[in-house]
């Protein structure tokens, strides 16, 4: 069969920037999934993207899908025909149907009877009658929120398309698209090489639109070199360029062919904080801020311009003059903010709602000071010290700084802080009250500040869980899920001893609601079970097997740091060469003993024994009991499966040579008791039996 590389190119308008490596993935995957299931098979799959289009390069593909053979099962011959032997209607439409007479059908034989059958052969279709079809619904695919139409057509798009290119080798796939007649036609660069020109082949695609059209069109290779181009341009300043991933997609959207440029700016915005420069610089401007080797911001900044200028001189000048006035804002804000201290925005921070039924902005403040009061001394930290920085923590929302930059909250809270005098550890929590704001995000580094985050957390997850907003699908307006990661890291990686069952309920009384002891166990209930998801979601992307997570959380602990000493120490029991029997073993003790639910026996026997086995298990638990007090009270689960681990052997023997139900009731009920001391002496610390 004939095999040919395929190319397909949308031209458009310029896409959204921050969309366009999601777009190009997007069409990429519907295709394929269009093309599987026509039964066309191909090869490697190149997506490309840039401002002005997306584009598949498919190799190999087939030039047309398989013949192959339908069949068409009809009535059961049983009913087919009439007594005398005539076809049925029944069996004549269907024949009519099919092209056939029921003469011609054939039989199909199964041992639940014989049915007419008609055996059709189906040609396999071409590329050409395919492909326009294909891209058509892969486009229709798109995640696009808000499609537009353009001109005088009734298509709709995410952008005007203006052409629509689909090559086979080097033939020309026609077909319409979006309303657009497939052509050769390939649109260079607005402002260089060809503005327009006709591909020829397939294959020379990325070559021909780099050489004559003055495009790009690999998008991991634009971004590529970049990120050459930048790091290259701050290296020459005697710096190191910031480069934001997400800001480097963003600009690799924006251009077609980048070329970095050096620009400055005045000395004396260097007394306004770093990161409001550094805010507006990457996100209004989409420049690269400049740092020195202590990484302390310099006066220059890097901005890709998307055309080669015959004087670069003109473009940096021009963007410098553009930057300036952002950059005065900002030194504005800054000095105008400084003349009120934050203790004196607390007032204002009352006529701020942060939800309706959860009060303002001041009482959400008060209630995080008394957390963090709470928590500081838990923790060790300075009470004072997290009480007045949780009570100051909003008090920047306020600023014109932060209305202006709203990235730079808390930030700005640690320099007017420092302006106003406040203890160091009290600024340095008000900048680090957020932290950790994304998946691995860096954690508080104080005491105070760590205490602050979690009440700050604390009491939005909890009063959100209180009023019933909870979370629903991807919808989650208070960012709860992110909010209760934060919580578990802080904890757990800081190795602070705090139980999730008392935070809840300390943070439950200090809403501004009336719930009922049922209403506010039911809530908390919710949240350990919101919390136990965003766990077993975390462990699952270390690598821990889920078996593992749920013999841990079947035991419902609540201290997260226990949570995490049981989860690694089952884990690695897991592994042992014992854990299967003894899993298995576990399994079989919870049915037996799921099964006699009702047998009352406080101790052990042991006058009613009737073997060695079971004096042997009774030893071995009375030893181990004795001798994992200490150990479990430390909370060493590592050692106490390895110890646990020994007790194989017995309970094998056990097994293979006891009867549990004996026809001795009071044997029976001994033997129960004797199983009842070993599921629980693993069940100190997991659920064995549910490991697989």
């Amino acid at each position: 069969m004939n095999v040919d590389k395929l190319l397909v190119e949308i031209g458009t308008e310029e896409l959204p920037p921050k969309a366009l490596r999601k777009l190009a993935e997007a069409f990429r995957d519907n295709f394929v999934a269009g093309t599987e299931k026509a039964g066309l098979a191909y090869g490697e799959i190149k997506w490309f993207a840039a401002p002005r289009r997306l584009a598949l390069l498919i190799d190999q593909m087939a030039e047309q899908t398989p013949d192959k053979i339908v069949e068409k099962r009809g009535p059961a011959v049983s009913s087919a025909f009439d007594a005398e032997g005539k076809a049925t209607k029944a069996a004549e439409g269907w024949a009519r149907s099919n092209g056939i007479t029921v003469e011609q059908a054939e039989r199909l034989v199964t041992d639940k009877g014989e049915w007419l059958l008609h055996k059709a052969e189906v040609k396999g279709q071409s590329v050409y009658e395919l492909v326009p079809s294909l891209v058509a619904d892969a486009l229709a695919k798109l995640p696009i929120p808000k499609p537009m139409r353009w001109g005088a057509y009734s298509t709709q798009f995410i952008r005007p398309v203006h052409t629509i290119t689909m090559l086979y080798g080097d033939k020309l796939v026609k077909g319409e698209v979006l309303g657009i007649e497939s052509a050769r036609t390939i649109r260079g660069h607005r402002f260089m090489g060809e503005a327009e020109f006709e591909l020829n082949h397939a294959q020379d695609y990325e070559q021909q639109l780099d050489q004559r059209g003055k495009v790009i069109v690999n998008y991991e290779r634009r971004k590529e070199i970049i990120r050459e181009q930048v790091e290259a341009e701050a290296a020459r300043e005697n710096g190191v360029a910031d480069i934001d991933e997400d800001l480097l997609e963003e600009v690799c959207s924006l251009v077609e062919w980048p070329v970095a440029m050096v620009g400055s700016f005045a000395e004396k915005f260097l007394d306004v904080p770093a990161e409001a420069l550094i805010y507006t610089m990457k996100d209004n401007q989409k420049y690269f801020p400049i740092l020195d080797k202590q990484g302390q911001l310099l006066p220059r900044f890097i901005f890709v311009s998307n055309i080669v200028s015959k004087d670069p001189q003109q473009v940096i000048s021009g963007n410098e003059k553009v930057v300036t006035p952002r950059l005065a804002d900002a030194e504005f804000f800054f000095n105008t903010d400084r003349k009120t201290k934050l203790e004196d925005r607390l007032d204002s921070l009352g006529k701020v709602v942060f939800q309706q039924k959860l009060g303002t902005m001041l009482d959400k403040s008060k209630r995080i000071a008394e957390l963090a009061s709470q928590l500081a001394a838990e923790i060790d930290a300075d009470v004072q010290h997290a009480q007045r920085a949780a009570l100051l923590s909003k008090t920047d929302l306020g600023s014109e700084m932060v209305l202006e930059f709203p990235d730079v909250q808390g930030v700005m809270g640690m320099y007017y802080a420092r302006h106003d005098g406040e203890h160091e550890e009290v600024a340095t929590a008000l900048n680090q009250q957020y932290w950790p704001r994304f998946s691995g995000d860096k954690l508080p580094e104080t005491g105070v500040a760590a205490a602050v985050a979690i009440a700050d957390k604390l009491d939005t997850l909890v009063g959100i869980f209180a009023i019933g907003q909870l979370p629903k699908g991807d919808k989650d307006p208070f960012a709860l899920r992110r909010a209760s990661l934060g919580i578990l890291r802080i904890i757990i990686e800081k190795g602070f001893a705090l139980d999730l069952d008392t935070l809840f309920t300390n943070a439950l009384l200090l809403q501004p609601l009336e719930l009922s002891q049922e209403q506010q166990q039911q809530v908390k209930q919710q949240l350990i079970e919101f919390v136990y998801a965003r766990l077993r979601a975390s462990y699952l992307e270390q690598g821990i097997d889920a078996s593992v997570i749920s013999a841990v959380l079947e035991r419902k602990p609540t201290r997260p740091i226990d949570i995490e000493k049981r989860i690694k120490a089952v884990a690695q029991f897991r592994e042992l060469e014992q854990a299967e029997a003894l899993a298995a073993a576990n399994k079989r003790v919870s049915n037996i003993l799921a099964k006699n639910p009702d047998f009352v026996k406080p101790e052990v026997d042991q006058a009613l024994f009737e073997s060695e086995q079971e004096k042997a298990l009774y030893a071995a638990l009375s030893g181990l009991q004795i001798e994992l007090a200490p150990v479990l009270a430390a909370a060493d689960y590592q050692q106490a499966l390895t110890k646990l681990a020994s007790l194989r052997e017995v309970v094998d023997a056990f097994f293979d040579n006891v009867m549990v139900m004996a026809d001795d009731e009071a044997v029976k009920i001994n033997r129960l008791t004797l199983l009842s001391q070993l599921r629980a002496l693993f069940l100190e610390i997991a659920d064995i039996s549910l490991i697989q």
